[in-house]
């Protein structure tokens, strides 16, 4: 079923001076907790329509949305691996979990180090499958910013922009305007807790979008998007430049973000713009996805 239980780490991330372990750490840990922190904080409102809860469990995150506008991509459980091991039990729970829900589907995302020598039979047995595969980056703060040139006006992003800031956001990765998800995305934009949202401008109107999660000693860098007709216009390197500058603000030693890896042949521009700003590929991570059988 698997090309094989673990993934093997990317040569050349060595370089950064980390062991696998600690490398694992931050770079789960960083994501998993944008996750949950951007979960927590839609309104309350957006949490009854959308049938949104979370639960930290096992040192990871689970966040469940049963009415996942998207179809099932922000029903995702990770972070696993890091304080305790990865086990059936844990799998079994997380199933039962997003399963009990109505969700969807379920998008399991461990690093593949982490995974059990068993992984193939709780994979059969709970009806799992592999399914794309992300390459996952961390970045020292001390490595050189690289230059960047843009012709919009690329700034933070207040709180009377939060709302574009949303719609750019969700336009730009291809997502529904579904009025309650917006709202999730809003309310991260407008000053959540530990983010700061970045616009760039082409006159006065918003056309595109980042976001930076600080949340202990790795920033995140968890979504930038920009619409199609402004892109390649340079926002992508301006907002890469800004939120190195915030993230060695904030105190943080590391960077962490992570994109689609390029197979057969595809081509992913956020992969290469990640790399000419200083980020270094850590290892790839297979999504393992569960979807509830048709009714």
């Amino acid at each position: 079923m698997t090309d094989s239980p673990s993934l093997q780490p990317v040569p050349g991330w060595e370089r950064l001076g980390l062991d696998p372990a600690a490398a694992v750490a931050l770079a789960e840990t960083a994501e998993a907790e944008f996750m949950i922190a951007l979960h927590d904080s839609a309104p309350t409102e957006a949490k009854a329509a959308l049938g949104m809860r979370s639960e930290r469990v096992a040192g990871g995150v689970a966040v469940v949305m049963a009415g996942d506008p998207t179809g099932g991509y922000w029903n995702k459980a990770l972070g696993f691996g890091v304080t305790e091991p990865v086990s059936e039990d844990l799998v079994a729970h997380l199933v039962d979990l997003y399963a009990s829900a109505g969700a969807p589907a379920l998008c399991l995302q461990v690093a593949p180090s982490a995974l059990p020598d068993d992984w193939d039979d709780v994979c059969a047995h709970h009806g799992i499958v592999g399914g794309s595969v992300w390459a996952k980056l961390l970045r020292p703060a001390d490595a050189p910013s690289t230059t960047s040139s843009t012709d919009l006006r690329v700034d933070a992003v207040g709180a009377e922009d939060a709302d574009a800031y949303a719609r750019v956001f969700a336009a730009g990765f291809g997502m529904p305007p579904e009025p309650h998800l917006l709202s999730m995305f809003a309310a991260a934009g407008a000053d959540g807790p530990g983010f700061t949202a970045y616009g760039a401008w082409d006159g006065d109107e918003l056309v595109a979008s980042a976001n930076l999660h600080v949340a202990g000693p790795a920033a995140a860098f968890c979504g930038a998007a920009t619409l199609p007709e402004a892109r390649g216009r340079g926002a992508q390197s301006a907002f890469m430049r800004m939120r190195v500058d915030a993230a060695r603000a904030a105190g943080c030693s590391w960077m962490s973000a992570e994109t689609w890896q390029e197979l057969e042949g595809a081509h992913n521009p956020s992969l290469h713009n990640m790399l000419r700003s200083g980020f270094v590929e850590v290892y790839d991570r297979r999504n393992w996805v569960w979807r509830k059988e048709p009714s």
